[in-house]
């Protein structure tokens, strides 16, 4: 049976709509949109944001690692995530997950896709237990996961072996990899070379052909790129080529590639992956945690590059504060107001832009509120402060420069309510098998 939901604005593909009635079917697909009025269900209906980037177990990071140790940088970084990666059991995964994923629906992320790399067991030894933690805790948790297998195989663009603290990331060789994919079955979305520092480019067209093989030619395939200096200057130096150039020499991007980060390329690299009709996947809030520095997202923008958002470390889990922290950086690089704003405004246009690139990077029928796409819904709170004195058309604006998740009054999901006024991460248990999940990890210091 349909049913109706009607607001007082929604967040059109062409900016707010006023007074708009959804009538979504048994399926949870948006049937029509026609005019409404009161009583409402709402006050302004978004598209939920498609979170296109995640490495759920991160979210144990939170506050660790954060004294100066000599000149701190991306790379101590990675050690305590490794000893958090090489502690973990499913269990911890699960209940990490399981508390995280409740944490992205409060936060207005309606899909994720987790760039999964903790597959192996404490030993290095094959088995789908992580796996299946981090699909289990997706589904308990009612947030629609595209699972993306990582291929890792090196430890550096110079083909070094994986180190012992990476091998529950690692695999021998492409025929390994499809080995661990063989145990997943048909909970794969999508397949994620890590990066080119741990895929030889050799391996990327046999990745490629094994995504079309198993999934089909339209499947996702996601890599981290270009994402610190010290590995573009590297890669430069080896091989003559900056790292997305090599990328392009190896496979044919296309529309089914979303390349994480891109926070150095090029002039000349964002016009090849604009040609490609590539997704750039901006994650600003571990970018700027990470000191990674500040993607041309701008300049990549007004030459209609496609760019999504996602939350990578999860260590502070927010669809409105990467907004914010994405323009933020825009302005303080050019010292300079409303970068990725159009004419209407601010949170509109970037919100609707990243939820469609997500959708794309997802390959799913989400990221707008259109007869066809799923009812995805981020419900604002009319009585919550920061829209004071607003109407549905500044609404998003006022929500982007001074709000926060706390703002949400409701997340739906295929038409499916998910959360109330935050719900979806109050639940103690949650939290007490969180807590010990992270003590288990860090002790009690």
């Amino acid at each position: 049976m349909s049913s109706q939901l009607t607001f007082r604005g929604i967040l059109g593909p062409e900016g707010i709509e006023r007074d708009r009635t959804l009538r979504i079917g048994p399926e949870g697909v948006i049937e029509a949109i026609g005019p409404g009025g009161p009583p409402y269900d709402g006050f302004v209906a978004l598209p939920g944001m498609p979170n296109a980037h995640s490495h759920v177990f991160q979210r144990a990071l939170t506050g660790r690692g954060e004294g100066v140790r000599g000149e701190d940088s991306f790379w101590s970084w990675r050690e305590a995530m490794y000893r958090l990666a090489n502690a973990l059991d499913p269990e911890g995964v699960y209940a990490i997950a399981r508390h995280a994923y409740a944490e992205m629906l409060a936060a207005g992320f309606t899909r994720v896709a987790e760039f999964h790399y903790l597959h192996h067991r404490r030993d290095g030894s094959r088995g789908p237990e992580m796996s299946d933690a981090v699909c289990r805790a997706a589904a308990d948790a009612g947030l629609p996961i595209t699972l993306l297998p990582v291929y890792y195989r090196t430890s550096g663009l110079d083909g070094a072996p994986a180190r012992p603290e990476q091998r529950r990331f690692a695999h021998a060789s492409v025929e390994d990899f499809l080995e661990t994919l063989s145990g997943l079955g048909h909970r794969i979305g999508g397949l994620a070379p890590h990066s080119l520092r741990a895929v030889p480019v050799e391996d990327l067209p046999r990745l490629v052909d094994a995504a079309d093989r198993l999934l089909g030619a339209e499947a996702p395939l996601h890599i981290h790129v270009s994402e610190q200096m010290a590995e573009v200057d590297e890669c430069r130096e080896r091989f003559g080529r900056s790292p997305i150039e090599r990328l392009g020499g190896a496979v044919d991007l296309g529309p089914r590639w979303s390349l994480i980060h891109a926070t150095h390329a090029t002039p000349e690299e964002r016009r090849l992956v604009r040609a490609a009709g590539a997704t750039v996947v901006l994650c600003p809030l571990t970018e700027a945690y990470l000191g990674d520095g500040v993607f041309a997202a701008r300049e990549h923008v007004r030459e209609a590059g496609g760019i999504a958002v996602g939350s990578d470390a999860d260590v502070r889990i927010s669809a409105i504060g990467e907004l914010r922290m994405l323009e933020y950086g825009q302005r303080l690089r050019d010292r300079l107001r409303g970068r990725l704003a159009g004419p209407d405004g601010l949170g509109a246009t970037l919100w609707n832009r990243l939820a469609g690139g997500g959708a794309r990077a997802l390959a799913e029928p989400v990221g707008r509120l259109a007869p066809g796409r799923m009812a995805d819904l981020v419900v604002l709170d009319g009585d919550a402060p920061v829209f004071a004195g607003h109407d549905p058309e500044t609404a998003l604006d006022a929500w982007l420069i001074g709000g926060t998740s706390a703002d949400i009054a409701a997340v739906l999901v295929a038409g499916e309510r998910r959360v109330e006024h935050g719900s979806a991460g109050a639940d103690p248990e949650l939290r007490r098998r969180f807590d010990r999940a992270l003590r288990a990890v860090w002790g009690h210091a």
